[in-house]
């Protein structure tokens, strides 16, 4: 009986001892899962309780022009906050600071009577107002470290280089483009805080600073986009223009050496304009090109060997019929040949060159020239602009004339570049470098052959017909230059009313593109003026523009003249006054609609050539204008009907 007692003593002291051992070791476990498996998750959660972090803005890298000139920087400004829960004089604080903060006192109450641990104050302080403030040494207030973006050339390529917000993440431009890589490391500021979240002390905070991202390095130079800025504004406003943009581009490489648009913006006060004024029109924008388009029609269709320059066309006097429209040429013309329908514009021929070529083949050549599709310029929301899949009626003509087609402002000077450097179409870019911090570069950007678009002989069959456009009698006279051969096209089409879906009578868009030296080209540049008022030819308000921008970056790059210091639009021993400079061969408006008829002959003669040309803008009326000087003589005579003559014409002759 003894013997069972002590046997069934120690069961159950086993049994309780395994108990107490397998809750030993479960505390065991559980203190090796919590102190060392789950060790730096509980930190962390600890951390949250008694401390509170306030991210500070990140230092941005900086972008820099082709030259190193700094475009856009971050500097370093104190930001001021302050903590509610330990300001006893509320009233007395802000009484303090609104004066010099330039804040309203009744708003710095409502602020520093909230139940927070945390607020800001007012961040990116002048160094001397938080200097001021700094000394006061008022409780509850203290300064974090910040960035502020900053673009110390102000309006200079704006619309290039976009801005931030305050985050401060990239809104627009190069600074959305390269945000991942622009933007650095955010800083932030730690204070502990008691366990009803109450923050200890200023002085205890803790204070990590942002560390900066990469810079970029443009292909922009300052200074050319200083001079293409300059006189595109000057451009715009002496045809109180809607607008204007402008792109100047290295034909060999796609490089963007400038980019601008008018009106512009200050991007460190960018909430001020409107978000058109904010938007890059040459990249975003799509507009129908008019007759510059007529470059890569024939282009397309001497390199498809449908045509030779020298091949011969009926411009039909100025009016053809194609299905239920009449396409006209504002300077009536029998003959041309090819060489001449590209010198003086004529949409008739271009339409004659597109029916030869053919749907197919012309619009095979279209896209290959990049219409229809982004080019891939690393800027955000490129527009690809139309080209329609289906053509129908007379869509062949008009699109060869550059009419039911649009296209962006890029996408138009990279396809002229493609003539100009031979053949091959560039993939357009505007940064060529990436750097680290300390100046090394870690990325570098090459050009690009997209494709070959076209022969080197063919480019230099239209290099040579675009030369004849600026020379004597062509439609961009006032785009020569001294000492260059320059070779360009020009443009006026008309804008499509969004309202009546049909074309403006009054709204056009005058343009001009082209590269020098036409020999051996460097730049391709194009200016494009939105609804000028008064003349609104291309040839007449955007090509003068064309000739400073090319004069000026020419002269800037050292690339010297090659020819005689007289241009062929002033023959030597003439004196031709700017008013009266060769309008008389401006390039046909760009529509297929039939003019008004039964129109009465004014008295022109005595007259100069730009007024007949305003008289001409203001009734609607399309005349061949002939020579430079005063009107002397005219076809038909005056108060004779228009329609009763066959040639309707006035001819020019120096005033004595």
């Amino acid at each position: 009986m003894k013997d069972e007692r002590e046997k069934w003593a120690r069961v159950r002291i086993i049994m309780i001892g395994t108990v107490f051992g397998l809750l030993f070791l479960n505390v065991v476990g559980r203190a090796f899962y919590l102190q060392i498996l789950q060790h730096e998750t509980l930190v962390k959660k600890a951390d949250k309780q008694h401390q509170h972090r306030v991210d500070l803005t990140p230092a941005r890298g900086s972008i820099l022009d082709c030259n190193g000139t700094t475009l856009a920087e971050s500097i370093h400004m104190d930001s001021c906050y302050a903590e509610p829960r330990r300001i006893k004089d509320v009233d007395g604080t802000a009484g303090v600071l609104a004066p010099i903060l330039g804040i309203p006192k009744n708003e710095l109450v409502s602020r520093l009577s909230v139940n927070k641990s945390f607020i800001w104050v007012e961040r990116w302080l002048s160094p001397d107002v938080a200097t001021r403030v700094k000394n006061m040494k008022l409780p509850g207030i203290g300064f974090a470290p910040e960035s502020k973006r900053f673009y110390p050339n102000m309006e200079i390529a704006a619309h290039v280089i976009g801005f931030t917000g305050h985050d401060p993440n990239g809104l627009e431009g190069i600074e959305l483009k390269y945000d991942s890589t622009i933007l650095g490391n955010t800083g932030f500021m730690i204070t502990e805080r008691d366990a009803l979240g109450r923050n200890i002390a200023v002085k205890d905070t803790v204070i990590k600073d942002s560390s900066p991202g990469k810079s970029v390095v443009l292909t922009l130079d300052k200074t050319i986009q200083f001079i293409t800025e300059k006189e595109l504004a000057k451009a715009v406003t002496e045809n109180n223009a809607k607008s204007g943009m402008a792109l100047v581009m290295e034909s060999d490489t796609g490089k963007i050496l400038a980019m601008a648009n008018y009106p512009t913006f200050n991007p460190n006060a960018y909430s001020r304009y409107s978000l058109a004024q904010l938007r890059n029109h040459v990249v975003t924008d799509s507009f129908e090109p008019g007759s510059t388009f007529k470059v890569f029609t024939i282009a397309a269709a001497i390199d498809s060997k449908t045509i030779k320059p020298t091949d011969v066309y009926n411009c039909e006097n100025g009016t053809y019929r194609v299905a239920d429209r009449t396409i006209h040429d504002d300077h009536p013309q029998s003959r041309l040949t090819v060489s001449e329908i590209m010198k003086y514009s004529s949409n008739i021929g271009s339409a004659k060159i597109g029916f030869k070529m053919g749907e197919e083949t012309l619009s095979s050549y279209l896209r290959n020239f990049g219409f229809g599709q982004r080019t891939g310029i690393d800027l955000p929301g490129e527009a690809a602009g139309n080209l329609k899949k289906h053509w129908y009626g007379v869509d062949l003509a008009t699109i060869s004339f550059g009419q039911g087609i649009s296209l962006s402002t890029i996408q138009l000077v990279s396809a002229l570049s493609a003539v100009a450097n031979g053949g091959n179409l560039m993939r357009p870019y505007l940064v060529q470098q990436i750097t680290d911090d300390s100046g090394t570069v870690v990325q570098n950007f090459e050009p690009q052959v997209v494709r070959r678009v076209i022969s080197t002989d063919t480019a230099q069959k239209i290099t040579k017909m675009m030369e004849t456009v600026t020379g004597a009698g062509g439609t961009g006279t006032k785009a020569a230059l001294d000492g260059f051969r320059v070779a360009g096209k020009t443009g006026t089409a008309q804008k499509a009313d969004p309202v009546t879906h049909t074309y403006s009578h009054s709204k056009r868009i005058g343009s001009f593109v082209g590269f020098v030296p036409a020999d051996k080209p460097k730049l391709t540049i194009a200016v494009i003026i939105d609804e000028p008022q008064g003349i609104k030819y291309g040839g007449v308000v955007a090509a003068p523009a064309f000739r400073e921008i090319a004069q000026n970056s020419l002269a800037y790059l050292k690339i010297q003249p090659n020819m005689p210091t007289t241009t062929a639009a002033k023959p030597s021993g003439t004196k031709v006054p700017v008013a009266q400079t060769s309008e008389s061969t401006e390039e046909e408006e760009d529509t297929a609609e039939i003019p008004a008829s039964g129109e009465v002959m004014p008295n022109f003669r005595g007259m100069s050539m730009r007024r007949v040309m305003q008289v001409m803008e203001k009734r609607g009326l399309n005349i061949r204008l002939m020579g430079s000087g005063q009107a002397a003589e005219q076809s038909p005579p005056p108060g004779h009907k228009i329609g009763e003559v066959n040639e309707v014409w006035v001819k020019f002759t120096p005033s004595a």
